[in-house]
């Protein structure tokens, strides 16, 4: 199940407070563990919004929104939990059986309006996710960018 060679990307918190952004990268741990994700986000306090936009491998992207029952969560490609332990993570804690290894469709599982309080409706972030030629963090700098955070997102991105 587990890619066992190490896992590339970023994991960046997002916060909105008093209607100014802030980013920042959280531990790399963030892209294998679920659980570490939601952790350090939850540490993050804030009246605003709080959500993490994880990039794996170039493969998929993961957004993980902590709410107080638990976490909002959108998984850009459900064939992932068959190779990475953090997307069956996200499966698994949205009670969604993962695809058969022979199912070679991409789609979406989770929840398509876990943005749209901050300007991107589930609609918008569909498209987005239908985007299969774009890599991960192409998509999530798309989603940056509508919600008017791109500024934030890019500089932390060069950082990383």
């Amino acid at each position: 199940m587990a890619v066992k060679e190490p896992i590339t990307g970023f994991a960046v918190a997002v916060v909105r407070e008093d209607g100014r952004w802030r980013c920042s990268p959280l531990d790399p741990a963030a892209l294998t563990e679920l659980d570490a994700a939601i952790t350090e986000l939850r540490k993050l306090r804030s009246t605003g919004a709080v959500f993490g936009l994880l990039a794996v491998d170039d493969e998929f992207f993961v957004i993980v929104r902590p709410t107080p029952g638990g976490a909002s969560l959108l998984l850009s490609d459900a064939a992932a939990a068959l190779d990475y332990d953090i997307a069956a993570d996200v499966l698994d804690l949205l009670r969604v059986e993962p695809p058969d290894e022979d199912d070679d469709v991409i789609w979406p599982e989770g929840d398509l309006e876990v943005l749209a309080d901050l300007g991107m409706p589930g609609a918008e972030l569909e498209v987005i996710v239908n985007e299969v030629e774009l890599y991960p963090d192409e998509q999530l700098s798309m989603i940056a960018q509508r919600c008017g955070f791109a500024d934030e997102f890019g500089k932390v991105l060069d950082e990383l």
